[in-house]
């Protein structure tokens, strides 16, 4: 009579075990959604220089591969999104070209900008042996 009262865990025949497995479909489903929510953010993280780059009818370059350049439009000068002053830039890029062998530069520059100070840029990089320099433009808007 006192086997029926009580007993201990596990005591009766048709009662269930514990599992102490890792529920696998949860942690699936967690894993895809950070999947889901990398893939819709990392094309946001993409950052860069705000520059206003201006229309062109031609078929605009895009930066891609290589070392770009830009000039924002208060006139700072930036290479791969590192600040620089014109001097150290005048000074340096030189030696940053021949550290990086890069296939090509590509100059961006804000359309407000004046030209006497985008071609100056354009002189450095050309004065460094950079022989593929790509002048990047928005696409034009066709009316």
């Amino acid at each position: 009579m006192a086997s029926g009262l009580g007993g201990g865990l596990g005591s009766q025949r048709g009662e269930m075990l514990l599992n102490a497995d890792v529920n696998v479909t949860s942690l699936v489903d967690v894993m895809l959604v950070l999947l889901i929510i990398f893939m819709i953010t990392a094309p946001m993280m993409q950052g860069g220089v705000d520059v206003e780059l201006p229309r062109a009818e031609a078929r605009p370059l895009s930066p891609k591969e290589g070392m770009v350049v830009s000039v924002n439009r208060d006139g700072r000068i930036f290479v791969d999104q590192t600040p620089v002053s014109y001097n150290d830039f005048r000074v340096t890029f030189r030696s940053l070209v021949a550290t990086r062998k890069p296939a090509g530069v590509y100059l961006q520059a804000d359309t407000r900008v004046p030209y006497g100070q985008v071609v100056r840029v354009l002189a450095i990089i050309r004065g460094a042996g950079i022989q593929n320099v790509g002048l990047v433009a928005a696409e034009e808007e066709s009316r």
